[in-house]
């Protein structure tokens, strides 16, 4: 059995975009160079790797067993390139690049002070999206490592506390609830949030898990709900005026020095974890776990 390198890299390229067309695209290579490549790798494993669902190729469960293997691979290859790299280059990225994944609290708020901290010699691409998006893309080893707000319970996927957030219930400062709460010091509990107006992140979001963990078992009407997709949008419409919302300390604090919004004092605390992810059968590249050292060293 002869698998070349350029076989493997095509297997990947299309298993984690499911086409050929993109495959090409991200590899600089015709369409029918990969597919030829496909060929032949399937040829010499004597099973196909796919099933064909014009445009998309789906891995089928031959080519879920090959993925940990060929994605190993072709890191180790990295690592070697990297490990020969002149000297005074840092971070093990060599050519490769750390694909990190990150929740958007995580994203627009904790992140960008830790690339700081890595420095520009680091090679990152970085993607931002909500903790069911994030775990999908770590399963099809889309991902190197993720730093998550929600909760992680795939049981290929393995998962350790990062860092702790405190979530708040946050509003405008003309809401009614805001300047009852200023007037009398009150601390409210979940019965005076019956029937309020919520604006929040959609479901699968981490914000979004929170106030079905923390807030809606306790309300026997929660009133409306407006759902919207980013953090920056939940933020803008609440300072308007629109309603309450429950989110990170890290993504309000800003906001809250400013006095556009103001937390709401409730009967309750609401910590959550956040959490360094990654699929259990990835190889960790030496980048990957040296972000990993340094995410731990950071806590």
């Amino acid at each position: 059995m002869n698998i070349s390198f350029r076989q493997l890299k095509a297997f990947v390229a299309v298993a984690r975009l499911g086409n050929l067309g993109a495959a090409a695209d991200q590899l600089c290579l015709t369409r029918g160079a990969i597919s030829q490549a496909l060929k032949e790798l399937e040829l010499q494993l004597g099973t196909p790797l796919f099933d064909r669902a014009h445009p998309h190729l789906l891995l089928n469960s031959e080519g879920a067993l090959l993925l940990p293997m060929a994605d190993e691979m072709l890191t180790r290859l990295d690592d070697i390139g990297a490990l020969f790299q002149q000297s005074g280059e840092t971070g093990g990225s060599g050519k490769a690049v750390l694909r990190i994944g990150a929740s958007q609290t995580i994203g627009n708020y904790l992140l960008p002070s830790l690339l700081a901290q890595l420095g520009p010699e680091w090679r990152l691409s970085v993607f931002i999206a909500n903790s069911q998006q994030l775990a999908e893309r770590l399963l099809a080893f889309e991902l190197d490592l993720a730093l998550i707000e929600g909760e992680v319970t795939h049981p290929q996927l393995h998962s350790e506390a990062w860092q702790q957030d405190q979530m708040l219930l946050v509003t405008s400062p003309m809401h009614p609830l805001a300047q009852r709460t200023a007037a009398s010091d009150a601390v409210l509990s979940a019965a005076d949030l019956a029937g309020q107006y919520w604006v929040l992140r959609e479901a699968q979001s981490g914000s979004r898990e929170q106030f079905d963990k923390y807030l809606r078992p306790q309300l026997s009407a929660p009133g409306t709900v407006l759902e919207l997709n980013t953090l920056e949008a939940v933020l803008n419409t609440v300072q308007q005026g629109l309603g309450l919302t429950l989110v990170s300390e890290l993504a309000v604090q800003d906001r809250l020095r400013s006095g556009a919004l103001v937390v709401l004092p409730f009967s309750q605390l609401m910590p959550r974890q956040l959490h360094l992810c990654w699929h259990q059968d990835k190889y960790l590249s030496a980048a990957s776990q040296r972000f990993i050292r340094f995410c731990r060293e950071g806590d």
